[in-house]
């Protein structure tokens, strides 16, 4: 238990001298925060690891030919009533700005970050992230630390190499080229994840641009040097969100976008990781449907279970979670990162009568779930005198280039409050190495 204490303490004083942070913008105020490590993995056998691979790569194929359907204008999957026009026309996520827009190879979510929770009887995926999902660096950068302080854990135990996420990375920007220098487009030091942002850009051998870097002449995108030097740019890694992109494209007073980029984006001179639009496919309301997106893309079963998911645009799913309230999580599709999450059971009756009442009034703004009671992973106290049980999920990689490959690690998230079901970062939550055992 002293020694799981002292790797513990020893990776977070050396993330925290990294400047190895969460850091959040809220309320007009920066808060820069350590996201904390803890020593006990979470290990997944190989057999185990073997079946999420399979449905996790089946999940990023068949959302990727839905966003390819939508954005088509084909659209088949709405013409065949397999998903309703307004769940995908009334997507927070939806961009019209990007119909008819095919990006290299065709591809779209290049990099899926995929939540599920372990059950004792099954996994359940919780939400697909598709538009910039985050969090592969900081597995990555704690196991390095770890490697170095206990190098026997690594040569005794027969852990998959999770060293490879880059190289991952890096194929795929290769492959969705259009030519040209790879850049990680970065808003600047106050977004969230820029820590990730610097550390992927030197592990891919990429080139960490701000916005003022980049610069659009006749339709194709360049990278100014110091020296002023432009250098055609072929795939741009971005980190910041679709409305942000392009001021001549979506807010117009954005000061992080870089003007002129989705036009470059439409002639094909530029690909973009992930595409904008994405989030058409990985809003809350889809979710639902994804499992029907599967069998009518792929024509097979989903390998990989939802949780048990209620919207209310469906009369039985309406009258469902109104008597059931009380025992089910309610979530708000235009929220994330862990808010607009609400627990029936923790409102007063006053409370529920509001929410359903907003339930009736905006169908479309909730969706509703049987709360799963997945599997606590224990964790060391914060005196380290022992281990306590808390609530973790795992975001799964999925990197989709010419192939679909799922990185053999993850980024396991786990609650600090011995009372929550909510682990994300922005909420107070800590973080473990995942280990992918060999057979």
């Amino acid at each position: 238990m002293e020694q799981l204490r002292r790797e513990r303490d020893h990776v977070n004083e050396t993330l925290d001298r990294y400047g190895v942070k969460f850091s959040l913008y809220k309320d007009g105020k920066f808060i820069e925060q350590l996201f904390p490590f803890d020593a006990i993995p979470r290990v997944i056998s190989a057999d185990n690891f073997k079946k999420l691979e399979k449905g996790l790569i089946q999940r990023a194929c068949a959302l990727n030919l839905f966003l390819r359907d939508i954005y088509s204008g084909k659209r088949y999957v709405l013409r065949d009533n397999v998903v309703p026009e307004e769940y995908v026309f009334n997507a927070p996520g939806f961009m019209p700005e990007c119909m008819n827009i095919t990006p290299p190879l065709g591809i779209y979510n290049h990099i899926s970050g995929i939540d599920l929770v372990e059950a004792p009887d099954d996994w359940y995926i919780l939400e697909d992230n598709l538009r910039v999902p985050s969090g592969a660096s900081y597995p990555m950068i704690a196991r390095d630390i770890t490697r170095r302080i206990s190098p026997e854990t690594f040569e005794h135990n027969k852990i998959v190499d999770n060293r490879n996420y880059p190289r991952l990375l890096k194929e795929m920007f290769d492959d969705v080229s259009c030519g040209g220098i790879t850049v990680v487009l970065t808003p600047g030091r106050y977004n969230s994840a820029f820590f990730e942002h610097s550390y992927l850009a030197e592990k891919t051998g990429s080139v960490l641009a701000f916005p003022e870097d980049l610069e659009v002449v006749n339709d194709v995108v360049y990278y100014k040097t110091f020296n002023s030097k432009h250098q055609k740019v072929g795939t741009i890694y971005r980190r910041l969100s679709d409305d942000y992109l392009d001021p001549m494209t979506f807010v117009q007073d954005s000061v992080i976008g870089v003007p002129h980029l989705m036009e470059a984006y439409r002639k094909g001179n530029v690909a973009i990781v992930n595409a904008p639009g994405n989030g058409a496919a990985d809003d809350k309301g889809i979710y639902y449907f994804v499992p029907a997106i599967i069998k009518y893309y792929l024509g097979e079963e989903p390998i990989l279970k939802n949780a048990p998911t209620y919207i209310p645009y469906y009369k039985k799913d309406m009258e469902y979670i109104l008597e059931n309230i009380e025992k089910l999580v309610i979530k708000d599709v235009s929220e994330a990162g862990g808010y607009g999450v609400v627990f029936g059971r923790d409102l007063t009756e006053e409370k529920l009568n509001e929410l359903k009442s907003l339930i009736n009034k905006n169908p479309r703004r909730f969706i509703a779930q049987e709360i799963i009671d997945f599997l606590d992973l224990q964790v060391l106290s914060d005196d380290g005198s022992k281990t306590v049980p808390r609530k973790a999920d795992l975001r799964a990689f999925v990197i989709h280039g010419k192939d679909i490959k799922v990185w053999n690690s993850g980024l396991t998230r786990f609650s600090r409050n011995p009372n929550s079901f909510v682990v994300n970062s922005s909420q107070g939550g800590g973080f473990k190495d995942t280990w992918i055992m060999y057979r």
